[in-house]
């Protein structure tokens, strides 16, 4: 069995050849599945929230900001989340909650007498790294309370 080939031989260079093809053909597959997450991530905007790679979660409702409020408080009380203090704003509200390991802040924003943008994030102890997750189900729960 001869171990070294013969690059030169037609073999050898057909084989490399379809090797080349298959490698880019694979490539070019897996760069087709960028426009499926784009879909999917347009699908999961479309649900009314969106969330910035930085962890926040925030959404407008149309509902006035002390109904807004409210359901973010009752939300936060229904994931057994404790409030450590509330803050009017200049435009709005701040809300501070705290669990064993996340200090949550959402942001209420009266825009209109109508319309009101709730901005949450969770970060975990030390402030460097946000839970996406939870601020998303935060905003989510707003959203149930609200009837939304």
């Amino acid at each position: 069995m001869n171990l070294t080939a013969n690059t030169s031989s037609p073999q050898y260079l057909r084989r490399m050849a379809l090797q080349f093809a298959a490698t880019t053909a694979l490539a070019a597959m897996l760069a087709g599945c960028e426009p499926l997450s784009l879909t999917m991530l347009g699908i999961g905007s479309s649900a009314g929230i969106s969330h910035h790679m930085n962890g926040i979660a925030y959404r407008t409702f149309t509902e006035p900001m002390p109904r807004v409020q409210s359901a973010a408080l009752l939300a936060l009380k229904r994931m057994d989340i404790e409030v450590s203090e509330t803050e009017k704003t200049d435009t709005g509200a701040l809300i501070k909650a705290k669990t064993a390991n996340r200090d949550i802040e959402i942001e209420l924003e009266s825009l209109t007498p109508r319309a009101t943008r709730i901005r949450a994030v969770a970060r975990k102890e030390g402030g460097f790294f946000v839970d996406g997750a939870t601020a998303t189900e935060i905003v989510s729960q707003t959203g149930r309370v609200l009837g939304v």
